[in-house]
Protein backbone atom coordinates (compact mmCIF):
# COMPACT_ATOMS: atom_id res chain seq x y z
CA UNK A 1 0.00 0.00 0.00
CA UNK A 2 3.16 2.70 0.57
CA UNK A 3 4.46 1.99 -2.58
CA UNK A 4 1.42 2.44 -4.33
CA UNK A 5 0.83 5.65 -2.66
CA UNK A 6 4.26 6.88 -3.29
CA UNK A 7 3.72 5.87 -7.32
CA UNK A 8 0.52 7.95 -7.17
CA UNK A 9 2.54 10.95 -5.28
CA UNK A 10 5.44 10.60 -8.05
CA UNK A 11 3.09 10.65 -11.07
CA UNK A 12 0.72 13.86 -8.89
CA UNK A 13 4.19 15.81 -9.24
CA UNK A 14 4.78 14.67 -12.76
CA UNK A 15 1.76 16.04 -13.64
CA UNK A 16 2.22 18.89 -11.60
CA UNK A 17 5.67 19.52 -13.29
CA UNK A 18 4.34 18.83 -16.93
CA UNK A 19 1.61 21.47 -16.26
CA UNK A 20 3.74 23.82 -15.15
CA UNK A 21 6.62 23.77 -17.87
CA UNK A 22 3.37 24.17 -20.86
CA UNK A 23 1.82 27.09 -18.75
CA UNK A 24 4.92 29.17 -18.23
CA UNK A 25 6.01 28.91 -21.98
CA UNK A 26 8.44 25.99 -21.53
CA UNK A 27 7.94 24.67 -25.12
CA UNK A 28 8.61 27.05 -27.56
CA UNK A 29 5.57 28.09 -29.26
CA UNK A 30 6.77 29.75 -32.62
CA UNK A 31 9.79 28.06 -34.34
CA UNK A 32 13.00 30.13 -34.60
CA UNK A 33 15.88 28.19 -35.70
CA UNK A 34 19.21 28.71 -35.73
CA UNK A 35 20.51 26.54 -38.63
CA UNK A 36 18.01 25.40 -41.91
CA UNK A 37 19.51 23.52 -45.26
CA UNK A 38 23.08 22.39 -45.82
CA UNK A 39 23.72 24.10 -42.35
CA UNK A 40 21.54 22.32 -40.55
CA UNK A 41 22.21 19.04 -42.35
CA UNK A 42 26.08 19.87 -41.63
CA UNK A 43 25.56 20.02 -38.18
CA UNK A 44 23.48 16.34 -37.65
CA UNK A 45 26.36 14.91 -39.24
CA UNK A 46 28.93 16.27 -36.80
CA UNK A 47 30.89 13.86 -35.03
CA UNK A 48 29.82 14.79 -30.98
CA UNK A 49 33.38 14.54 -28.63
CA UNK A 50 32.05 15.07 -25.24
CA UNK A 51 28.33 15.21 -23.97
CA UNK A 52 26.85 16.26 -20.49
CA UNK A 53 23.60 15.68 -19.33
CA UNK A 54 21.99 18.67 -17.81
CA UNK A 55 19.41 20.03 -15.91
CA UNK A 56 17.47 23.21 -14.84
CA UNK A 57 14.44 24.18 -12.61
CA UNK A 58 11.08 23.97 -14.89
CA UNK A 59 9.97 27.28 -15.98
CA UNK A 60 8.70 29.49 -12.82
CA UNK A 61 10.76 27.47 -10.25
CA UNK A 62 14.23 28.42 -8.69
CA UNK A 63 15.13 24.53 -7.96
CA UNK A 64 15.21 21.17 -9.69
CA UNK A 65 14.27 17.98 -7.88
CA UNK A 66 14.02 14.70 -9.84
CA UNK A 67 11.44 14.93 -12.09
CA UNK A 68 10.22 18.25 -11.20
CA UNK A 69 12.95 19.39 -13.95
CA UNK A 70 13.57 19.69 -17.39
CA UNK A 71 17.04 17.92 -18.94
CA UNK A 72 18.44 17.31 -22.26
CA UNK A 73 22.48 16.70 -23.59
CA UNK A 74 25.16 19.42 -23.90
CA UNK A 75 27.45 18.30 -26.85
CA UNK A 76 30.55 19.51 -27.53
CA UNK A 77 31.87 19.24 -31.29
CA UNK A 78 35.53 19.21 -32.58
CA UNK A 79 35.60 22.71 -33.80
CA UNK A 80 34.06 23.60 -29.45
CA UNK A 81 31.03 24.51 -30.33
CA UNK A 82 28.49 23.25 -28.00
CA UNK A 83 24.66 22.42 -28.79
CA UNK A 84 21.46 21.48 -26.53
CA UNK A 85 20.09 18.37 -27.45
CA UNK A 86 16.42 18.13 -25.67
CA UNK A 87 13.13 17.32 -25.97
CA UNK A 88 9.60 18.22 -24.73
CA UNK A 89 5.80 18.35 -26.29
CA UNK A 90 5.80 20.54 -28.89
CA UNK A 91 9.12 21.60 -29.17
CA UNK A 92 10.01 20.35 -32.88
CA UNK A 93 8.02 19.54 -35.91
CA UNK A 94 9.07 16.32 -37.04
CA UNK A 95 10.18 15.13 -33.45
CA UNK A 96 10.15 16.09 -30.31
CA UNK A 97 13.82 16.22 -29.86
CA UNK A 98 15.37 19.94 -30.73
CA UNK A 99 18.89 20.94 -30.92
CA UNK A 100 19.45 24.06 -29.62
CA UNK A 101 22.76 26.60 -29.56
CA UNK A 102 23.87 26.28 -26.54
CA UNK A 103 24.61 29.73 -26.13
CA UNK A 104 20.39 30.06 -25.53
CA UNK A 105 21.23 28.04 -22.55
CA UNK A 106 19.98 29.82 -19.43
CA UNK A 107 22.47 29.72 -15.90
CA UNK A 108 20.15 27.72 -14.68
CA UNK A 109 21.39 24.51 -16.34
CA UNK A 110 23.80 22.40 -14.40
CA UNK A 111 25.59 19.23 -15.37
CA UNK A 112 24.42 16.00 -13.65
CA UNK A 113 26.81 13.50 -15.86
CA UNK A 114 29.29 13.67 -18.76
CA UNK A 115 30.40 11.31 -21.27
CA UNK A 116 33.28 10.99 -23.64
CA UNK A 117 32.61 10.05 -27.39
CA UNK A 118 35.31 11.31 -29.33
CA UNK A 119 33.76 11.57 -32.44
CA UNK A 120 32.41 7.98 -32.77
CA UNK A 121 28.45 9.73 -32.41
CA UNK A 122 26.91 12.31 -34.61
CA UNK A 123 24.76 14.49 -33.73
CA UNK A 124 21.91 12.79 -35.11
CA UNK A 125 22.59 10.08 -33.42
CA UNK A 126 21.90 11.80 -30.10
CA UNK A 127 18.47 13.39 -31.52
CA UNK A 128 18.06 9.41 -32.85
CA UNK A 129 18.43 8.16 -29.29
CA UNK A 130 15.95 10.73 -28.05
CA UNK A 131 12.85 9.99 -29.69
CA UNK A 132 10.97 11.66 -32.38
CA UNK A 133 7.79 11.09 -29.76
CA UNK A 134 6.70 13.29 -26.68
CA UNK A 135 4.92 11.16 -23.52
CA UNK A 136 4.87 12.31 -20.05
CA UNK A 137 5.26 9.44 -18.27
CA UNK A 138 6.81 6.73 -21.14
CA UNK A 139 8.88 9.01 -23.00
CA UNK A 140 9.81 12.36 -21.29
CA UNK A 141 12.99 14.42 -21.58
CA UNK A 142 14.68 12.96 -18.67
CA UNK A 143 14.28 9.40 -20.13
CA UNK A 144 15.31 10.65 -23.75
CA UNK A 145 18.44 12.48 -22.16
CA UNK A 146 19.47 9.41 -20.40
CA UNK A 147 18.90 7.19 -23.59
CA UNK A 148 21.16 10.12 -25.38
CA UNK A 149 24.18 9.99 -22.73
CA UNK A 150 24.15 6.08 -22.53
CA UNK A 151 24.11 5.45 -25.94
Amino acid sequence: MFAFKMLLSVLALTLLAASVESSSGGAPANHNFDLSGSALTRLYNSPVHHAERMKRPLEGTSSWFGPISHSGVRVTLEDGTKWLVHKGDGYGRSSQTVVTDAQHMSSDWTPVSSREFHGTKTVSDFVRAGGSGYNLLLDNCHLGSRRMINQ
